[in-house]
């Protein structure tokens, strides 16, 4: 019994002293980032259970919270990202309501027109209109400006994330044989915290979940299933990062027409896929940079350059608009398109036998071959573009869109309507409900005194500088017009142009300055659903004074949701964080506790060991 008490108190100690170094060391790694709780199982051991023996070193862990905390991680950085540059591109528009914010340098030129008409014969006022619109187009180029630099930058920030989560993915691969290899509890429990320091800190740049294999190692696959690390092995991440950004550069499933960089998983098979054209990257701050550089920022871009368009069409293009024809013919539309240019869209609104209504968009142009005409580039982006040859004169056109609808319309001149009046009828199963253009009225940038109302104050100032139309002949004129906008020179050095509508016009007529204000502040326009201003696939009709607001207001509610979501997935993280560190944190007062419970046990083994020896002592008195 003796010998019994002896072996059974010497294996108490041990086990005791096994734990007071496993309490040690928690205490002495309070602070440590990324360090799991230890704690130590002993186990019966000898015959009917009489001893005890050191079991495991185990680390405390919730699996279920520790999923949690990854994917909070991933919402935090997606969110995080997303706030910080809506909250820059807010900032680009100015204060709403202040002088120099957009809506402010707006109010200021439709102002000093208001002052023109009001006044007609002043050259001060006339030099003011002047004045006023070129730090528009500055205000509106540099805010457009503003958005490529956010692009560039966010490109930037993509590769960097990019080689970051690529060095993650490394890390655990060359972390899981190492685990499966050793067999020591302690070490295996510092490299399990390394690898889970790692699969956390890669959690903050895609979505992930992870799969425990029997040896210890794990796999890595991110929620859409596509397998990043298994095992040993692990995915090769790369970005082929651009330049500076510009409103073209745009992303593309087709390498050679792709100018931006895009995300390659390269397989450990040598396999390469595309992780932006797939969809394989929700979550965290590399979804939230592509979904800014490839929808957000273009979105403002295209609300920029919508503006710029808007700006300049308002004030230099005729409304042209489909009447019912006077002689009572039925199933059609008369309408006036004298001096039609490239890009001033014709735009047929069609309901089916089925009742289904849609736009047909009859695009013009003059170069030798049809351009290729982006639906989503024109205001309806859910519209048929049928492209028509310009020829110059009114049977040319005719014959055009003639060819254009096909035999189940009719289309003729008609010259009670204007000299490039045309007839357009229906005799098929599709209903046309109206037609209407845009037509610019000056025929070049000097041609300002044609007997118009209209004025080509604001041009395309790229070159020497041409009339916008909205042209698709080397391209889209609408792309990036927003950092081309410029007032036209001709205005510039001859402010009588501002009033003057023919070369005998009054100086005291004020029609021109007047139909400039109204053009401007109530005159209403179609802006392309592209904007995001009008909806979903929703084209937006209102004044320019009114769509310069709606893209002030949307930017402003845009970068409010973004701080709010962010807020909010903050508060989510803090509690996950929290859940993780009540079971896996290490609490002094805890191992305080542990260590007096430990003290006495260890107190009480060694009492049992001296009341052995004197017993023994006795024994071997006697």
């Amino acid at each position: 019994m003796t010998i019994n008490a002896l072996n059974t108190a010497n294996a108490g100690l041990k086990v005791t002293q096994a734990a007071i170094g496993v309490v040690s060391q928690n205490i002495a790694n309070v602070g440590t980032v990324g360090y799991t709780k230890r704690t130590l199982t002993s186990v019966s051991d000898g015959v009917g259970n009489s001893g005890v023996a050191t079991g495991t070193i185990n680390r405390a862990l919730d699996a279920a919270s520790i999923r949690q905390l990854r994917l909070e991680t991933s919402g935090a950085a997606y969110t995080g990202t997303m706030s910080a540059v809506r909250t820059q591109l807010d900032k680009l528009y100015g204060s709403p309501g202040s002088s120099t914010a957009l809506d402010g340098v707006f109010n200021s030129f439709t102002l000093s027109l208001q002052n023109l008409a009001a006044d007609s014969t002043s050259s001060a006022a006339r030099s003011s209109v002047v004045s006023a619109a070129s730090n528009l187009a500055s205000k509106i180029g540099t805010v457009a400006q503003g958005v490529q630099s956010l692009r560039t930058a966010t490109e930037g920030q993509l590769a960097n994330d990019t080689a970051k989560a690529n060095g993650y993915l490394a890390a655990i691969a060359t972390l899981n044989p190492q685990i499966a290899a050793t067999g020591d509890d302690a070490t295996k429990a510092a490299l399990l915290d390394q690898r889970d320091q790692q699969v956390t800190g890669l959690s903050a740049y895609l979505d992930l979940q992870t799969v425990p294999q029997n040896d210890g190692t794990i796999s890595v696959i991110t929620t859409s299933g596509l397998t990043l690390v298994d095992r040993t092995n692990a995915a090769t991440l790369s970005f082929d990062a651009r330049g500076a950004l510009t409103p073209d550069s745009a992303y593309s499933t087709d390498p050679s027409k792709r100018g931006v960089g895009t995300i390659t998983a390269t397989m450990p098979g040598g396999a390469k896929i595309d992780l932006i054209a797939s969809s394989a990257i929700r979550s965290g701050s590399l979804a939230a940079g592509v979904e800014l550089r490839d929808s957000v920022l273009p979105q403002a871009q295209r609300q920029l350059d919508d503006l710029a368009a808007g700006l300049s069409r308002s004030l230099s293009d005729r409304s042209a608009q489909g009447v019912a024809p006077a002689d009572g013919t039925k199933g059609g539309f008369d309408i006036d398109l004298t001096g039609l240019s490239s890009g001033n869209a014709i735009t047929l609104n069609l309901k089916d036998a089925a009742g289904v209504q849609r736009n047909l968009i009859l695009m013009p142009y003059a170069s030798t071959n049809p351009p290729a005409i982006n639906p989503a580039a024109t205001t309806d982006p859910t519209a048929t573009i049928v492209p028509i040859k310009l020829t110059g004169s009114t049977t040319g056109l005719r014959d055009a869109i003639q060819q254009a609808l096909g035999a189940n319309f009719t289309v003729s001149t008609q010259a009670s309507v204007g000299t490039g009046g045309l007839r357009i009828l229906s005799n098929g199963t599709s209903t046309l409900l109206g037609i209407g253009a845009s037509v610019t009225q000056a025929t070049t940038t000097t041609d300002l005194q044609n007997g118009q109302a209209q004025v080509p104050l604001f041009i395309d100032g790229s070159g020497k500088g041409k009339l916008y139309t909205g042209s698709f002949d080397t391209g889209s004129q609408l792309t990036g017009f927003a950092q081309r906008i410029s007032v036209n020179p001709a205005v510039a050095t001859n402010t009588a142009n501002l009033v003057n509508v023919t070369a005998t016009t009054q100086p005291a007529d004020a029609t021109r300055p007047a139909y400039l204000y109204d053009a401007l502040t109530s005159a209403t326009r179609t802006f392309s659903a592209s904007s995001g201003i009008g909806g979903i696939s929703a084209p937006y009709t209102a004044s320019v004074q009114d769509f310069t607001q709606r893209i002030i207001d949307a930017q402003g509610a845009g970068a409010a949701t973004a701080q709010n979501l962010d807020e909010g997935q903050s508060i989510a993280l803090a509690t996950a964080q929290s859940r993780v560190s009540a079971t896996s944190g290490v609490s002094i007062d805890e191992e305080m506790s542990k260590l007096v419970q430990l003290q006495t046990a260890y107190s009480a083994n060694a009492r049992v060991l001296t009341a052995a020896r004197d017993l023994l002592d006795t024994l071997l008195r006697i």
